[in-house]
């Protein structure tokens, strides 16, 4: 180094050094290897091994030649790069998998989407598919411009002509440094027409392009999950969008089920897939699979999962989405080259910057034909003038020394170009007949119109539009097919624990001291009025059932409590325990406060826009609130309605706003009247008297009544009746009512009202946990003043403390007709 000339080393900044190297390698790879251009949808490696093909003259009317010789061709003229590397790029070209419109035509195994690796390449053999013709068409015509290549001994093409837009049709995914690009692939007719549109009104919305571009189209088809992934990702450039699998279940002769996938996310390898599936069962992390087969061939794909006849294969499916690649998130990120420069696109700026290189490609198109027609036109013009002086043309050739001479001599007489004055030389003596000399001048002729047609056509935008409008459809017409990929209106952005839990119907119990649980509504069986009844729940002496109703395991369960306050949570949420467990403390499940305790429960399927709540109090107090008002409740709870002093929540209904009200007391009095009667009001409103109450009474229940339906009551002393609706009138809000029952010591005051149409059973529950299911025709029908029969017998000290009303089991119904039998 000490010996080394001065001259030849120079300091520098390692930094600075570091820096520009850095940036310089960065914008290498941005441009010239990651990110596809803008304009033909393109990576320098994709063009190079097309335009090389294109070169080699292996279009689709020609034989396939050997996968080697292409890639021999691009690395040895064009890519400076492994061939293993230019070799995997065409092999993904020709995969009906990957592209949605493929590039190369392959013959010979070109891989699988098992991630089965394609044959060397000296043992495949390729050519251009007939569309990717259309992405060269006219690269002769001077319609893009040429760079040199690596070396400088050729030229390469710098773009495309690309006459379809092959950016959002094939896509492209590529990693750069500090940025990368992820474009889903497109429906060729989806986009041609948002072209169309667009180039007929450019102020266009994105919006309204999406009307005819309604998303991504993916060449392994599936499912995309909602739309406000795709519109986020078209309006800004960047969005994430779910991928699933399309399934159906099947129900075999055996009564098993079985789920058939037929179509699987974009760029999931279906062996890895299968192998997934299969360690999660093996594993017992997804449990219900029997059996797992892949019956795909040559027809398409089919992957066979058996399910075992006690499972769900709809919760299955779910955990399957959830845990493995058939539902998966694509993350499309719209970035592309412009001018040479990196930019995130909207999806009207990616049809706009298609559409502008489309207007130069046809500019230049016809600037060349016009260039071309007008020197032919210049040469016809001197063979006019030669037709009509031949004979002095010859003289004047036959005078003529040389060739050089007779060349000068035909210019300055006849005012000649030297073009002109070469082709009279070189004419051939048959270009003298009549039938030539007519063949020139109706060539002349039509050269003239072509003439004045291109220059209309560079005269005049709308021409050049219309160019672009006719060649898209004319690709249209030719190549467009069906879309693949459908996209479901309902999105998901994950899968929630609801979609993992079986639907089934449940009971919902809730003790006086705050102990909750469920069971399935199939645990309890009818039994005869009379009877012994059944062990429902396990209490001690100082606590007892006080709230039963029975729902869906996915419906959210309102629990209202007695100061007014409402939570909610999901009947799954609540745990299943054994019939004879005690349940688990409320506020494990809800965050109530010490000093208040849940006196309602009802269950809601879904907000609908114009039902209400109906409120009831202890006071006789009744409110109507529009339902949505509660569709979101804080975990620590909201307002349901505002209470008077010492006043207590009674009762909530569901409503459609035109519905009959009924409320009872204790002492038996019942009014009726009309929804409407009661004006809505907001959700922390007090509300207005719904009945007028003695001194010692107060409201036990409110339901809703409907023609022809009847009134069931039940005392605490087990005693109940049912009376036909018929017998209680309309009255007004806020009277004292009609008599609903005659109370005695031996039946008691009431502990329920009860609308019924008479085809349900009752749950009746003890304070000491003993339920009793029975159906309601076994209930004697009386008059509003009668006291009723006996419908359960109770111990000493026992009494009725919750009645629900739950639908009929025709299984049920049999068992007992078996009994009696």
């Amino acid at each position: 180094m000490a010996d080394m000339p001065s001259s030849r080393v120079q300091e520098v900044n390692i930094s600075q050094e570091m820096r520009s190297s850095f940036l310089d390698y960065a914008m290498s790879v941005i441009v010239s290897r990651a990110i596809p251009d803008v304009r033909d949808g393109l990576k320098p490696v994709h063009r190079r091994i097309l335009y090389a093909m294109n070169d080699l003259g292996m279009t689709p009317d020609k034989a396939y030649k050997k996968s080697a010789r292409i890639v021999g061709e691009v690395i040895g003229k064009y890519h400076p790069h492994g061939d293993a590397a230019v070799y995997e790029t065409m092999v993904r070209m020709a995969q009906d998998f990957s592209y949605r419109y493929m590039l190369v035509d392959g013959h010979g195994n070109f891989g699988s989407i098992d991630g089965d690796p394609a044959a060397a390449m000296r043992y495949t053999e390729a050519r251009m598919s007939k569309i990717s013709m259309e992405l060269l068409r006219d690269i002769n015509k001077d319609t893009i411009d040429y760079k040199d290549n690596y070396d400088g001994s050729e030229k390469e093409p710098e773009v495309l002509p690309s006459r379809f837009p092959n950016l959002l049709v094939n896509g492209s995914s590529g990693i750069a440094v500090g940025m990368a690009t992820n474009i889903p692939p497109h429906q060729l007719g989806e986009v041609i027409d948002g072209i169309l549109a667009l180039s007929k009104n450019p102020d266009i919305t994105i919006s309204e392009l999406m009307e005819y571009i309604p998303g991504p189209d993916f060449p392994t088809a599936g499912l995309i999950m909602g739309r406000r992934g795709i519109r986020r990702a078209y309006e800004t450039g960047r969005g994430s969008i779910t991928l699933r699998a399309k399934a159906e279940i099947e129900t075999k002769s055996n009564g098993k089920e079985a789920i058939i996938i037929t179509e699987i996310p974009y760029q999931v390898n279906k062996a890895k897939l299968i192998e997934k599936i299969a360690e999660l069962a093996r594993d017992k992390r997804i449990d219900g699979i029997t059996d797992l087969r892949d019956e795909s061939d040559r027809r398409g794909m089919r992957i066979v999962i058996e399910v075992r006849k006690d499972a769900n294969a709809n919760v299955l499916l779910n955990n399957l989405y959830k845990h493995t690649a058939l539902q998966t998130s694509f993350g499309i990120n719209l970035l592309a080259l412009v001018d040479g420069q990196p930019k995130v696109l909207n999806l009207k700026q990616c049809l706009h910057y298609y559409l502008e290189h489309q207007k130069v490609v046809i500019r230049r198109r016809t600037e060349f034909d016009l260039r071309k027609a007008e020197a032919r036109a210049h040469i016809l013009e001197g063979l006019r003038i030669a037709l009509d002086h031949i004979d002095e043309i010859i003289n004047l050739i036959r005078s003529s020394q040389t060739t050089d001479i007779a060349r000068q001599g035909l210019m300055e007489r006849f005012s000649l170009s030297e073009k002109q004055a070469q082709a009279i030389l070189d004419m051939r003596l048959q270009r003298l007949t009549g039938l030539e000399r007519e063949k020139i001048e109706e060539e002349y002729q039509n050269l003239i119109r072509l003439i004045a047609e291109l220059k209309a056509i560079l005269a005049d935008e709308e021409k050049v539009l219309q160019i672009i409008r006719d060649e898209l459809l004319e690709i249209k017409e030719r190549f467009n097919d069906k879309r693949r990929t459908a996209i479901m209106d309902s999105g998901v952005d994950e899968i929630e624990d609801e979609d993992l839990i079986p639907e089934e119907n449940i009971v919902i119990s809730l003790t006086h001291n705050g102990y909750i649980k469920r069971l399935p509504l199939s645990t309890y069986k009818s039994q005869k009025r009379g009877g012994r009844g059944i062990q429902g729940m396990g209490t001690n002496e100082n606590d007892f059932v006080e709230h039963l109703i029975t729902t869906s395991t996915h419906d959210t369960i309102l629990f209202f409590t007695n100061k007014g306050k409402v939570y909610k949570t999901k009947g799954y949420e609540i745990p299943e325990l054994g019939r004879t467990a005690k349940g688990i403390p409320i506020i494990n499940v809800l965050g109530i406060e010490k000093d208040e305790w849940i006196n309602t429960m009802i269950a809601v399927e879904e907000y609908h826009e114009n039902w209400y709540l109906v409120f009831t109090t202890k006071h006789g107090i009744t409110k109507r609130t529009p339902l949505r008002e509660y569709a979101h409740i804080r975990t620590n709870g909201l307002i349901a309605l505002t209470l008077r002093e010492n006043d207590e929540l009674i009762s909530v209904k569901l409503t459609d706003g035109n519905q009959d009200i009924v409320i009872g007391t204790k002492n038996g009095m019942m009014i009726r009247f009309k929804e409407t009667e009661v004006r809505s009001m907001g959700r922390t409103s007090t509300g207005v008297k719904g009945i007028t109450l003695d001194d010692d009474d107060e409201v036990i229940g409110m339901e809703l009544l409907h023609d022809g339906e009847e009134v069931l009551i039940v005392t605490r002393n087990g005693y109940g009746k049912r009376t036909h609706e018929a017998e209680y009138r309309i009255q007004g809000r806020g009277g004292k009512g009609l008599r609903t029952c005659r109370i005695t010591p031996k039946n008691g005051p009431l502990v329920a009202i009860k609308t019924i149409s008479g085809e349900e059973d009752i749950m009746l529950m003890t304070a000491g946990g003993v339920l009793i299911r029975m159906d309601v025709q076994d209930i004697s029908r009386t008059g509003r003043n009668a006291q009723g029969v006996k419908l359960i017998r109770l111990d000493e000290d026992e009494y009725v403390a919750t009645v629900a009303v739950v639908e009929k089991e025709e299984s049920d119904k049999e068992e007992d007709q078996e009994t009696e039998e």
